[in-house]
């Protein structure tokens, strides 16, 4: 024995590689939050929702997809607040989310009260409030993201899109997809493509990357929610 040292352990070979075998270490996953759905080479795309900065995102789509969004984002330990002026389209999930914890709460349009958001319990809130929304009482904040849902593209599209870290677009008409195009400078083949997306599809956009994904429902999200639909 060493005095102060304990006993002296096995002697081991240490652990140890060449510089150029660290890469064959990488782990196949990719960045940390939910997964929304697979890309075009069937890689898993996957959506950081909890942030420690704002977040606002913007999708011009169905109900359908806002609905998986929110159920995938309470998976991964966030609070949901929806503010909705059509709460019996959204009960069913509320209840059925969180094995009765209220992970998934309603609330109707500019009703949101102050959620208290932290790093141990950030919060995604969902604004299901029509073509029009108000401005929202409760804005994004430090893990605290705001997910604004568009059935279509209207008039105020233009003001949430230029704010909005992500936006996704599902199928939506050629005259929208021309808006659209000139809007956020799409590539004419991503634009010819949005009238034809089919159900399930989005097309996600940051200020510097495009991708089309697919979401695919889990047994029991289909049980829940249905089939994936554009239209509600």
């Amino acid at each position: 024995m060493r005095t102060g040292f304990g006993l002296i352990g096995p002697r081991r070979n240490r652990h140890a590689v060449p510089l150029d075998q660290l890469e064959a270490l990488a782990l196949p996953v990719g960045d940390d939050g939910m997964v929304i759905g697979v890309d075009a080479g069937g890689r898993p795309a996957v959506l950081g929702i909890n942030r420690p900065t704002p977040y606002d995102i913007t999708l011009i789509g169905g109900l359908w997809t806002a609905q998986v969004l929110a159920l995938r984002a309470a998976a991964t330990g966030a609070r949901i607040a929806v503010e909705t002026g059509r709460a019996a389209a959204w009960t069913g999930l509320a209840q059925a989310a969180g094995s009765g914890q209220p992970c998934i709460t309603l609330h109707d349009v500019g009703r949101v009260p102050p959620q208290g958001p932290y790093a141990g319990s950030p919060v995604v809130v969902v604004r299901d409030c029509g073509m029009r929304p108000p401005r929202g009482r409760v804005a994004s904040a430090p893990w605290q993201s705001v997910v604004t849902l568009l059935p279509y593209l209207s008039p105020v599209a233009p003001r949430l899109l230029e704010k909005s870290g992500l936006i996704g677009i599902q199928r939506v008409s050629p005259d929208e997809a021309a808006q659209l195009a000139r809007i956020m400078n799409l590539p004419h083949a991503e634009a010819e493509a949005l009238s034809t997306l089919a159900d399930g599809v989005t097309l996600w956009c940051t200020g510097g990357d495009r991708q089309f994904v697919m979401t695919t429902a889990t047994d029991a999200e289909t049980g829940l929610l249905g089939s994936a639909r554009r239209m509600d």
